[in-house]
């Protein structure tokens, strides 16, 4: 495949998107400049980019749910009720299994198993199936923005669906929602199909309509270093960016270190704008989005609380702009509404309690100037593979296993990079595989987890990888034998 990071031109974009229109009979309602002519009508309360905007610049962080289910009518229940009883100050709609994955008659399916049953049988909304009208109630019937996210290799059909239904929000990437989703599509492929995403968001934006772009931060959510997700965030803004998205959101997940959390989500927003200008797209406005824990959970209530507790502190002193809210129902599967509500008040607590409040913490600095530099380490050597095309860098990168994902999936992803915990808690990297980190940072990483080696009297193994996995569901954040 040819692949290059380079606007896509409008006779090909257009032939292309004649036949993603084709992919599911609802594709035929979508009309674009009718769909740009709605999206003119919002009121400025139900437009996503404006207001993570103004909460970057009065620096307090919002909070969002994640939830969908089968049916429009229970869908909108679900949002109305973490709206007013949780409190959300952003919504989602989180698409269901079988979207995802371009299954859509089996999707159709999952509708009618929902009407007979009463109760959804389906893991998230079928956007596509219920097409612009079903996307459109959802979004007339709230009062704050919403955003799709959802975990689409090929989410094309579903950007068409969703940006004519009126979302204002669209989260993913051909790197982000391929390489910790899927095992054997090609990297080149997502890349080409999410470049059309942003082409398609490029083309709102140039008629005076804002869609946020979010890519998916945590990657696999288990032990990822800062780095390999900075990494990730700043190639998929800088692909976003070259096809006209104008308003980015870059994500990262709560590792469990308070000082290198809080450091991970500050040089997040610094380096991706660093990118951005340094490559000539100097009107990209970069907000953050901190992912409360994703690894396991405990299944005990109150002790998932104190894990929502924590992740909403870092939220609240890293000044993230908004935080994804997890549930005291996670070990336990699908929350029920009452629960998701509680987690999003849990959260919204704390950071009303930490808003004025500023981390000042002994080694926060030097933490920054650590990620900052194996950051660039990382995201340097793929211009450097690609010829300065950071499009095919990436493909090349992943080759080379110079970006390395923890637990990823993909049969494109080495796997040869391993993570672990420092005798502090922070995430190191046990063994760097390709990752192509300095002398220096390779002897930092090196000293740190050998520093807890010794505390534990054991070696440095994979071991030491196996019991962090399993720590936090456990109750600790250091796995200790």
């Amino acid at each position: 495949m040819d692949i290059q990071n380079k606007r896509i031109e409008e006779g090909e974009f257009n032939a292309i998107r004649a036949q993603v229109l084709t992919q599911w009979p609802t594709g035929k309602d979508v009309d674009l400049q009718e769909s740009m002519d709605f999206h003119k009508k919002l009121p400025k309360n139900k437009i996503f980019s404006l207001k993570l905007k103004e909460a970057k610049e009065k620096k307090v962080t919002l909070v969002q749910p994640r939830a969908g289910v089968a049916l429009v009518k229970e869908h909108i229940e679900l949002l109305t009720y973490l709206q007013d009883q949780g409190g959300a100050d952003l919504l989602p709609t989180t698409i269901d299994s079988y979207t995802r994955q371009n299954r859509y008659e089996e999707a159709e399916n999952g509708i009618s198993e929902s009407i007979k049953s009463g109760k959804s049988m389906l893991n998230g909304f079928p956007a596509v199936n219920h097409g612009v009208n079903g996307c459109r109630q959802i979004i007339e019937s709230l009062n704050v923005p919403v955003q799709m996210r959802h975990g689409t290799p090929d989410a094309r059909l579903l950007a068409e669906i969703g940006f004519a239904g009126g979302f204002t929000s669209y989260e993913g990437g051909g790197i982000s929602y391929n390489i910790p989703y899927a095992k054997s599509v090609l990297l080149e492929k997502t890349i080409l199909d999410w470049q059309y995403c942003d082409r398609l968001t490029g083309l709102y934006e140039e008629a005076g309509i804002s869609i946020n772009r979010e890519p998916f931060g945590p990657l696999t959510g288990t032990l990822v270093p800062p780095c390999i997700s900075h990494a990730v965030a700043i190639i998929e803004s800088l692909l976003a960016a070259e096809q006209g998205v104008k308003n980015i959101t870059v994500g990262y997940g709560q590792c469990g270190n308070l000082v290198q959390d809080v450091a991970a989500i500050r040089t997040l927003e610094e380096l991706t704008e660093e990118y951005l200008h340094k490559y000539g797209y100097h009107d990209v406005v970069v907000t953050t989005v901190l992912h409360q824990w994703m690894g396991g959970f405990p299944q005990d209530e109150a002790k998932a609380f104190g894990v929502i507790s924590w992740g909403s502190s870092v939220a609240a002193l890293s000044k993230a702009t908004k935080v994804i809210v997890k549930t005291p129902h996670e070990a336990m599967g699908v929350p029920t509404m009452e629960a998701n509500a509680q987690g999003l008040r849990c959260t919204k607590q704390v950071i009303s309690m930490l808003g004025d409040q500023q981390l000042t913490a002994a080694g926060l600095e030097q933490e920054k100037r650590i990620i900052t530099e194996e950051t660039r380490c990382i995201v340097d050597k793929c211009f450097e593979l690609g010829g300065g095309d950071i499009a095919l860098g990436a493909v090349r990168a992943f080759q080379a296993g110079v970006i390395d994902v923890p637990f990823a999936p993909s049969r494109y992803n080495a796997g040869k990079m391993l993570p672990a915990r420092d005798n502090n808690g922070a995430i190191r990297i046990l063994n760097a595989g390709a990752v192509p980190l300095s002398k220096e940072l390779f002897d930092f990483n090196k000293e740190m987890i050998e520093e807890r080696a010794k505390f534990e009297k054991r070696k440095a193994s994979f071991q030491m990888v196996i019991d962090d996995v399993y720590a936090i569901s456990k109750g600790k954040l250091v796995g200790r034998p």
